[in-house]
């Protein structure tokens, strides 16, 4: 009965309308099951700068401050990050375009070291970097929203079901219609680059009124402790996180070649400029110990300078948070999905929903792991764990680029970087991971436990082939199941 169902499924979806597809598609005969190519150079600009500029700008000055120690140590922490950034962009624009395919890190750390690391990589970004992204960002939110009403700091319970509403709600925007998220993402990221805005130009009209009182010891408690120095670059590069989510989506982007490169050019140097802008303003308003004190750094910054309008800040950040999670579902949730395609998941997470051509089980899937996260509000722990595996598995990507440029050195390059920048690139990565293993050696101890712990998960789901007849019918089972209650199938290619 269920295989007579899942038949009646495919035969409906081709009388079908989904509000996602492409009218001149249809008319060409392009009846085909699969995500669509609707992400174009403005929408992949928007998902890189709205990704990368969420929750951290407005979280994580407090962290960098807190481990360089000084005011002038933290600004050439935001500009190295920004540059660091930079160069891993361009560095995974050579491996976008050599390696054309959705999932970014996993597709190319599959393609260079096989299977294995691939899976433990696909591991730790379903068990921490993802959802633990998400959730600071949906956290993170939800503090800036509850602000205004709360003299003191939001009760915990209030957070988590802010935070817990917005991640279902825009679970559901994703699943019903990629144009509406990717439509989200451009208005949201318009709102926080007002929200920075606001901030740099309040900054500049102190520094023009002579208010540079908080600026002249800038070297006072310099952090000396390289455990230290590169916890803070942990923060930095936390607030940059995104720069690489493009490359997740690669199959649904229009013109890879020419546009992923391009959305990286436009978006790095001008995120790096508005970030250390919004920094020097920070520090030109806000004395150490008040950004020290305080776990909204923005709202701290409008109340002691926008008056009456102090109540916008809170709102833009809102807003902007908002958007860095919208972002990060759309994303993330194409890794879980390539992942799946390639038998390193459940095969229902690669199934595509037969009306609106969306990922709607991975969707679902990443977000009732995200919220599973909200059961601690501590937001730098999370970034901690998450901060530590991502800048492990990006060492394994840039290794990758090496690797390939020696093994494979006829493989078809349409940007092929400078080699020096990911040599440089990979040792800088290199040191963030192994020097904080003694300073948060609790945290990042964890961390390694869980990626270690993938490999005999790895062994007995995957490489183990020959699985008991009775573990094999219940699996089918339950990608029966979820075919119909969510009314998906197996992607299709047209030809």
């Amino acid at each position: 009965m269920m295989m007579i169902t899942m038949v009646k499924m495919k035969e409906d979806y081709v009388n079908c309308e989904s509000p996602d597809s492409d009218p001149g598609q249809r008319l060409n005969g392009d009846t085909s099951i699969g995500l669509k190519k609707e992400i174009g150079l403005l929408n992949g600009v928007g998902i890189i700068v709205g990704i990368i500029v969420g929750s951290g700008i407005f979280l994580t000055p407090k962290g960098v401050l807190q481990d360089a120690g000084s005011i002038g140590l933290s600004l050439i922490v935001w500009i190295v990050c920004g540059i660091l950034a930079t160069i891993g962009a361009t560095c995974y624009s050579e491996l976008g375009t050599s390696v054309p395919k959705s999932g970014g890190d996993y597709a190319y750390i599959k393609e260079a070291f096989g299977p294995l690391p691939a899976f433990l990589f696909l591991w730790v970004a379903m068990f921490i970097i993802m959802p633990a992204g998400n959730a600071i960002a949906a956290i993170t939110f939800a503090n800036y929203l509850l602000q205004p009403l709360y003299n003191c700091s939001p009760p915990d319970d209030a957070v988590r079901l802010i935070a817990a509403a917005a991640i279902c709600f825009l679970t559901f925007v994703n699943c019903y219609n990629v144009k509406w998220a990717t439509r989200t993402q451009d208005i949201f990221t318009v709102s926080k680059i007002i929200a920075l805005i606001i901030i740099i130009i309040t900054g500049a009209v102190h520094l023009i009124t002579g208010k540079t009182q908080n600026l002249t010891n800038i070297w006072e408690n310099t952090a000396t402790d390289p455990g230290k120095i590169a916890a803070s670059f942990y923060s930095g590069l936390f607030s940059y996180a995104g720069w690489n989510y493009l490359n997740f989506v690669t199959e649904e982007l229009k013109d890879p070649f020419r546009n992923l490169p391009r959305a990286i050019n436009i978006s790095l140097p001008f995120v790096t400029i508005i970030y250390i802008l919004a920094n020097l303003a920070y520090f030109v308003v806000l004395t150490p110990d008040e950004i020290l004190a305080t776990d909204a750094i923005a709202v701290t910054f409008g109340d002691k300078t926008l008056g009456l309008f102090r109540w916008s800040m809170p709102f833009f950040v809102a807003l902007s948070t908002f958007g860095g999670l919208n972002g990060g579902i759309f994303a993330s949730s194409r890794l879980f999905f390539v992942g799946a395609r390639h038998g390193h998941m459940p095969s229902f997470v690669a199934m595509v929903n037969i009306r609106y051509y969306t990922p709607v089980n991975s969707l679902i899937f990443l977000g009732l792991l995200t919220l599973l996260y909200l059961t601690t509000t501590k937001v730098y722990s999370l970034i901690t764990y998450a901060s530590f595996i991502e800048s492990l598995f990006t060492t394994l990507s840039v290794a990758a680029l090496l690797w390939l440029r020696y093994k494979q050195p006829e493989l078809s390059r349409p940007i092929k970087v400078n080699l020096i920048w990911p040599i440089v690139f990979f040792v800088v990565c290199l040191f963030l991971v192994l020097l904080p293993t003694y300073t948060k050696p609790v945290e990042t101890g964890i961390a390694a436990l869980i990626t270690l712990m993938g490999i005999p998960v790895y062994m007995i789901t995957i490489y183990w082939q020959n699985k008991p007849t009775i573990y094999k019918n219940f699996i089918e089972s339950v990608t029966k199941f979820i075919q119909i209650f969510f009314l998906s199938v197996a992607e299709e290619k047209s030809e």
